[in-house]
């Protein structure tokens, strides 16, 4: 299974105009309409009416390359457990994790944290078919809920959890504002929406794919299948894809994920596409002893990750 291509700007954009203006029915007639867009139009209908009933945990869906694909699976699960670790350390415990891979990595001894066998034999890049394990495992989540998928070598922010169930955000959330850390330099930049001072700079959610947070109905089957379609897709058109279900994704209130680059078996090195963001960090490099200080006390990690990069966990 390849990844999904996005659908063209203009088309995104009339999907969801018809849809607001005419509802769903009318921007399902469309032609060339993703089947991810027709999970999206199919969820917007079933929500009409349905009161939404507020989200009890926060899900992360995270799919881990197999050892064969890696040269150094030691470094990988260090990393994942660097991830595991941010959720493990959040003040608010109402949260669950689920691993997809072929091989089980060490996992902390925490009951919100479980495997996910994988066994497709099929060769390639195997992501998008884990994705498709995670999310047809939805069916587990028996309550409301915000799912996020979350790659397995970036951080949460503490805080992140209980902001998300306290803010209760009908749709959902997206890090529009997030950091980068070139691994290989200890450089950390912050993603952002771009300004007048910064016309250049991207939002977060347009680097990595630890960037959205949508609210999960497990009454609704709608709701699990347009989570399945969405995730075939990259992130950059995650939201669009929220919107056209009708669940506007409004901004966590400050930089919320890590994302780490130039580690050495980041997803992105195989695919060639880390260079353009290792010149993103040195183009939006932070300097500000306060903000690299909040960094080293909100995204912790275990204290043996310090020796994985020079300067160390951020």
């Amino acid at each position: 299974m390849a990844q999904e291509p996005a659908t063209p700007k203009t088309r995104r954009l009339l999907a969801r105009t018809v849809a607001a203006l005419a509802g769903p029915g009318a921007a399902g007639r469309l032609g060339g309409l993703a089947a991810s867009e027709r999970a999206a139009l199919e969820l917007r209908a079933a929500r009409r009416g349905v009161p939404a009933r507020p989200a009890e945990e926060v899900v992360f869906l995270i799919p881990l390359v197999g050892a064969h694909h890696v040269g150094d699976w030691k470094a990988v699960t260090a990393r994942l457990a660097a991830t595991l670790e941010s959720f493990v350390a959040q003040d608010d415990g109402r949260w669950r994790a689920v691993v997809c891979c072929q091989d089980r990595p060490p996992l902390p001894a925490d009951p919100r944290i479980a495997h996910l066998p994988f066994d497709d034999p099929t060769p390639g890049n195997d992501k998008w078919r884990k994705l498709g394990a995670l999310t047809g495992g939805l069916g587990d989540v028996r309550r409301p809920a915000y799912v996020m998928s979350f790659d397995a070598d970036d951080l949460l922010r503490q805080g992140t959890v209980a902001e998300m169930l306290r803010r209760q955000a009908p749709g959902g959330y997206l890090a529009e504002t997030g950091f980068v850390r070139d691994a290989a330099t200890g450089d950390v930049a912050l993603a952002g929406p771009p300004t007048p001072a910064l016309p250049l700079r991207k939002p977060f959610w347009k680097l990595c794919g630890s960037c959205a947070a949508l609210r999960h109905d497990p009454d609704l089957p709608e709701s699990a299948a347009f989570l399945a379609a969405m995730t075939q897709h990259e992130h950059r058109m995650f939201p669009h894809l929220a919107a056209l279900a009708g669940l506007g994704l409004v901004p966590l209130s400050r930089p919320s994920v890590l994302y780490e680059l130039n580690h050495g078996e980041n997803f992105g090195v195989r695919r060639g596409r880390v260079g353009f963001k290792t010149r993103f960090v040195q183009r939006f490099r932070v300097s500000d002893p306060d903000i690299l200080a909040g960094l080293d006390r909100d995204f912790p990690q275990p204290s043996w990750a310090a020796s994985l990069s020079p300067r160390g966990a951020p």
